[in-house]
Order: C-alpha cells, then sequence, then structure tokens
C-alpha cells in the first residue's frame, strides 16, 4: 500500500533570507527584477518572506483572474496602498468595503463615454501647447515634460482649473514622497513615522506642499459656488442617505487620489512609449504613416482614436513592457487555496503585470517591442490576465478608459509635430517604488518631422 506524504506546506522560494528581514534586502535592492528572478526560477507560485509579512509571488494569469475577479471579495489592498494612506488617506485608492463602493459610484459618471469624448479636446489642446514650446535640437528631461503635461490635463479636465503654475512645484513633492516612500515600508514604519527625523519631516513637508494646492482648490470653488460639472463640483455637491455633504478633508483625499493617480501613470507610460520609439525607428515611421494618413494634417479627436489601431498597439506595448503599476498586492481576508496549497489568511500575495507580461509563454520574444501583438487575431490567443496594467475586477483603475483615450490622443498630437532622441549615453533604468519611473529622468532632444 502507497503511503502517501503530506503536501508541503509552502510553495518554493528563495531561502537565502536575513534574520528578521527574510529577502527584504534583495527585494528592495530591484523589487521588479528580484519578483521576476523569484517567478522564473520558483514557477508560477513562489513564497517569500518580506520582514514580518508572508507573501506568495503570484504569476498564472489564470489565479490573477481568480484573485483580482472570481474570489475578490476575500481579499484587501495589500501593504503598500495600507501606507499611503499616511499620503491619500482614505481617498479612492486606498480605501475599502462600503466606503470604497459609494465613493466609486460617485466617480464613475465622470468617466463615462460622453465625458471622455469632452476632455479629449483638452487632452489635445494641452498636447499642442506644450508641443508648440518645445524647441528642436534642445536637450529635454521628457518624463518632467510628460509630467507637466499629463498634470495640466488632469487639472483641466477634472477639475477646470489651470494647475500648469503649479507643475513644478507638484512634480517636485512626488519626486520626494516617491524616494521617501520606500522608508515608510519598512519593518516598524508605524513607529518610524512618528519620530521627527529626517526622512519623515521631508515626506510630511512634501505632503503638506500638495495639500496646500488641493485645499487651495477645494476653497476656491466653494467661494466660487459655481457647479462647473467637473469632478471637484461632483464631490462638493454629493450627498450622502443623511443628507450630509463630504467634508473638505474627504474631498481632499479623492481630490488628491486623482490628481496624483491621473497624471503620474501617464506620464510614466508616455515617458516610456517616446523612449521606445527612439529605439525603434521601424515602428515610429509605421506610426507616423498611420497618424498622417489617418489625421491629414489635422489635430486629433476623440473618434480618431478607433481609426489609431497601430498607435494604440505602440501604447498597449509600452504598457506591457514597462506597465506603471509594476506590482498589484492583495491581502487574505480567510486562508486562500491555491495551485494545491493552502495560503494562511493575512498573507500577501503579489501579482506583478513586469512579471507576466514578459512571460514568453504569453509573449514570444518578450524583450521585442513589436505593436502588432495587439491586432484582435493575436489577442484571442492570450488568457486574458496575461496583460492586466490596470488591475481588474471591482477595482479595476476607474481611469482606464480615460488612460488609453489620453495616451494615444498625446501620441498622436506630438508626433504629428516631433521626432524623439534619447540624448547619447544618457543611462536608462527603471525605479519601480509605487509607480515605474525612469531612474535618471529621460533626457531626448526633438527633431522636427
Amino acid at each position: 500500500m502507497e503511503v502517501l506524504k503530506p503536501a508541503p506546506l509552502r510553495p518554493p522560494g528563495p531561502r537565502d533570507t536575513v534574520p528578521f528581514l527574510g529577502v527584504l534586502p534583495k527585494f528592495r535592492k530591484d523589487p521588479a527584477g528580484y519578483l521576476q528572478s523569484v517567478a522564473r526560477t520558483h514557477g508560477d507560485l513562489a513564497y517569500m518572506r518580506l520582514g514580518p509579512q508572508h507573501a506568495y509571488v503570484v504569476s498564472h494569469p489564470d489565479w490573477i483572474r481568480d484573485i483580482l475577479v472570481t474570489h475578490q471579495g476575500n481579499f484587501t489592498k495589500s501593504r503598500i496602498l495600507e501606507r499611503a494612506k499616511v499620503l491619500l488617506g482614505e481617498g479612492l485608492l486606498t480605501s475599502e468595503g462600503e466606503f470604497h463602493t459609494r465613493q466609486r459610484r460617485l466617480v464613475q459618471p465622470a468617466f463615462h463615454r460622453d465625458r471622455l469624448a469632452r476632455y479629449a479636446a483638452d487632452m489635445v489642446a494641452c498636447a499642442e501647447r506644450a508641443s508648440q514650446s518645445w524647441a528642436p535640437g534642445v536637450a529635454y528631461d521628457f518624463h518632467q515634460e510628460m509630467t507637466r503635461l499629463t498634470l495640466a490635463i488632469v487639472g483641466r479636465t477634472l477639475f477646470s482649473a489651470d494647475v500648469s503654475s503649479d507643475a513644478d512645484e507638484i512634480g517636485a513633492a512626488m519626486t520626494q514622497i516617491f524616494s521617501l516612500f520606500d522608508t515608510l515600508l519598512m519593518p516598524f514604519a508605524d513607529w518610524l513615522q512618528k519620530l521627527p527625523i529626517p526622512p519623515v519631516l521631508r515626506f510630511e513637508k512634501a505632503r503638506d506642499k500638495l495639500d496646500r494646492i488641493v485645499y487651495g482648490l477645494i476653497a476656491e470653488r466653494r467661494a466660487s459656488r459655481q457647479d462647473t460639472g467637473d469632478l471637484l463640483s461632483m464631490f462638493l455637491l454629493a450627498q450622502d442617505e443623511d443628507n450630509a455633504r463630504m467634508t473638505d478633508k474627504q474631498v481632499r483625499d479623492e481630490a488628491l487620489t486623482l490628481l496624483i493617480a491621473g497624471h503620474e501613470t501617464t506620464a510614466n507610460a508616455l515617458t516610456w512609449t517616446w523612449y521606445l520609439l527612439s529605439q525603434n525607428p521601424e515602428v515610429e515611421a509605421r506610426m507616423h504613416s498611420e497618424i498622417d494618413t489617418v489625421l491629414g494634417g489635422q489635430p486629433p479627436t476623440f473618434d480618431d482614436v478607433q481609426r489609431l489601431p497601430y498607435t494604440t498597439g505602440v501604447f498597449a506595448e509600452s504598457l506591457r513592457l514597462y506597465p506603471p503599476a509594476w506590482a498589484i498586492g492583495r491581502r487574505a481576508r480567510e486562508d486562500y487555496a491555491i495551485g494545491g496549497y493552502v495560503i494562511p489568511a493575512k498573507s500577501i500575495l503579489l501579482m506583478s503585470p513586469w512579471v507576466v507580461q514578459r512571460d514568453p509563454r504569453w509573449f514570444p520574444e518578450p524583450e521585442r517591442f513589436d505593436p502588432d501583438r495587439w491586432r484582435p487575431e493575436e489577442l484571442e490567443e492570450r488568457p486574458k490576465f496575461s496583460f492586466f496594467p490596470f488591475g481588474g475586477g471591482t477595482r479595476v483603475c476607474i481611469g482606464e478608459r480615460f488612460a488609453w483615450a489620453e495616451g494615444v490622443l498625446v501620441l498622436a498630437t506630438i508626433a504629428r509635430r516631433w521626432k524623439m532622441r534619447l540624448v547619447p549615453g544618457h543611462p536608462v533604468a527603471t525605479h519601480p517604488v509605487i509607480t515605474l519611473r525612469p531612474k535618471h529622468g529621460m533626457r531626448m532632444t526633438l527633431e522636427p518631422r
């Protein structure tokens, strides 16, 4: 009679751990690269200890679908977004439960298709204004330029405000916050955050800068008593079941969340897209040809997005290779069975678009930049969650359609006029913290077409 061996308690994973820290020191050096190494070495389900956290790296599209969609009720947001409350409060990105559901219903109309069609004109106008401000042969940090542009777009479309004069201050505050956020993810961060140490003081100073700008927008709108029909007016006019309106703090949390999330991620995506186009002249030439043929020398409109499939494929391929949200985490409420193992309650499950979207099982020659991957016949052959830069389930990014329209319209608008060329010798590396930023910016010169 065969004796059945008990199933192992945990899936395989890296064992070169440090007492009390696990693999946290190695993970912190290159988070995205380390997750990719763990997945390639140990398979679609791998265990690792990150300080006091028990973490499981999940890399199969079907299991990711189950976590984000099928069994999403068993999960909450994970540690990064729990910690992000020190910046975002109870905004849409960090809140949970019924409060999150209610706030999402409130925000959702701002991203309906009819609204997007109206936003498109502002997206193009902002891109045209930026495009006209550049000069040939001058080296620009295109990450900074795209940050200014996407911030102007979000300010104009969602808040009916011109925040261009605050763009550099917001960008500097965001860079400061991102550089310090890693400290707040360390073990004992709750305790560290209460100490008047330099990293905490710099974080609070940067957060105060953002608060001053956002509270200024709120105060100005309240004083004007105008209903401009934008997202800020929707927040200020919203009432709950007891006819109570949102407090300034609640409006601040939602507005800051959408201001940051709405410009930071798209700025990164566009920056990486210009870089990839500069390194792939054949792709660039095909995109220019499509833009010239479809637009006929005119600025793009919302309806043109559907008529620019190759340009859309360029943006999709950039999102595949350099997903702004490079990792998505969930914390299990209850024990969860997956892949023959039982994941204990309170464990963290990490799903990385960076890892899955570079998997040769789903994307042959995964490092190659190939917009033809996004032709309809190609899409049918891949599992749905082999590509998930916007997450999935009820917590899918609320601005996904906004980002697609913005990405394609900005590319088409700027590419009508310019080609970007990476400055020779400029180092290109990723900096994965909350989003996937270029570590050294992106120095580029422009050539007129």
